[in-house]
């Protein structure tokens, strides 16, 4: 069989053809390989010299004048005048004892005193007559001793009697329980007709004063605070500006913290045990970074992982770093570790990557749905 010219051009024609096609096709294969690198939201990772360490302490609402008061005698309850919830004012009658016995014991001291007086007048009388028979020679002096004496004595008793008639009507006045400034009734701890004991509380009483929060804090808190300092105060979701009254000079020995005595506003809507919290911020002169606790991932030994970015023949290679976070504050975490200042790092989306891999950064804040779409084109 003859071969031909044309027989010999077509095949290597085609086989010209095809590797042309090859080529062009790895040529269109390369930069949509490329383009379909990962998308991933960064930032840049900006030092700072110190962070606020923001702390909550806790501690409860006193009125400056809280206090339970009772009799300072011992009796049987006549009367309470007064319940929970009352308002009082200073020199208030609040209760009353049963006074039937110290009445009884007031006539017995005047009867004795009446006695008194009458002995005693007999007394001055005989000494006065005495003396004039002692001119005539009739009475002698052993006579008018004995006669001094007696109206010394009576007159002795006398004045015993008026302190114990002065003590009956002291009685008679704590009888009645008094307030003794303006207030409100917190809590009554007896009902009528009860017998109390000397000292026992029969209320609880709330001064209408500027109420106070006591509040304990560690002694390091305690040496960087000043009395009269300014501070924020949150009770019942209620925020005041708040001032220190008092710093306590000695450590709770059971809490360890050091008391102090916050003044709330004038007419600050709160209640005697309320909840009270000092919002305290102390600045820390530690180097860091704040980063998003989404670019924070579980590390070795108690560390956390950063993912930096790491330009390499001109694309960008994940590069884990072991990082410590100090503090955290909403969803910002404060760190330090093997990072430098201007670096990049990815700043969400960590789930989706692995060490070493090639990706494609972008601002953070960028839809990163529309901008991988937008590549894959």
């Amino acid at each position: 069989m003859a071969i031909t010219r044309h027989s010999i051009l077509l095949p290597l024609t085609l086989a010209v053809a095809a590797t042309w096609l090859l080529a062009a096709c790895q040529d269109e294969a390369r930069p949509q390989a490329q383009a379909r690198l990962p998308v991933v939201s960064t930032q840049t990772l900006t030092r700072v010299a110190y962070y606020q360490h923001s702390q909550t302490y806790t501690g409860t609402i006193r009125s400056g004048n809280t206090t339970a008061i009772g009799f300072e005698l011992a009796g049987k309850l006549d009367e309470l005048a007064v319940d929970s919830g009352d308002s009082v004012k200073a020199g208030q009658v609040l209760a009353t004892l049963d006074t039937r016995l110290l009445l009884a014991e007031q006539q017995e001291l005047k009867a004795s005193l009446a006695q008194n007086q009458a002995d005693l007048d007999l007394a001055q009388t005989t000494l006065k007559r005495n003396l004039q028979l002692k001119q005539q020679g009739y009475v002698s002096a052993q006579t008018l001793d004995e006669n001094q004496r007696q109206l010394n004595g009576l007159q002795a008793g006398k004045q015993r009697l008026l302190a114990s008639l002065q003590v009956n009507r002291l009685k008679l006045d704590k009888s009645a329980l008094l307030a003794p400034f303006d207030g409100k009734i917190s809590k009554r701890h007896h009902n009528p007709s009860e017998v109390v004991a000397l000292g026992s509380p029969v209320f609880t009483l709330i001064g209408e004063t500027a109420p106070q929060a006591y509040i304990g804090v560690p002694v390091a808190v305690a040496q960087t605070l000043t009395q009269g300092q300014a501070i924020e105060l949150t009770v019942a979701e209620q925020e005041f500006d708040a001032s220190i009254a008092g710093i306590s000079a000695e450590v709770d020995p059971v809490s360890r913290t050091v008391q102090l005595r916050v003044k709330l506003p004038l007419g600050a809507a709160v209640i005697n045990g309320e909840l009270a919290y000092l919002h305290y911020q102390q600045t820390i002169a530690q180097p860091g970074y704040w980063v998003p606790l989404a670019a924070l991932t579980d590390g070795m030994r108690g560390l956390w992982n950063l993912y930096v970015l790491k330009a390499a023949e001109g694309d960008y290679l994940l590069e884990r770093r072991d990082v410590d976070i100090l503090y955290t504050s909403g969803d910002r975490a404060f760190i330090r570790g093997a990072i430098a200042d201007d670096e990049a790092y990815v700043s969400q989306g960590l789930h989706k990557l692995v060490i070493g891999q090639r990706v494609k950064p972008v601002a953070a804040g960028t839809d990163l749905a529309l901008n991988t779409e937008m590549t894959s084109r």
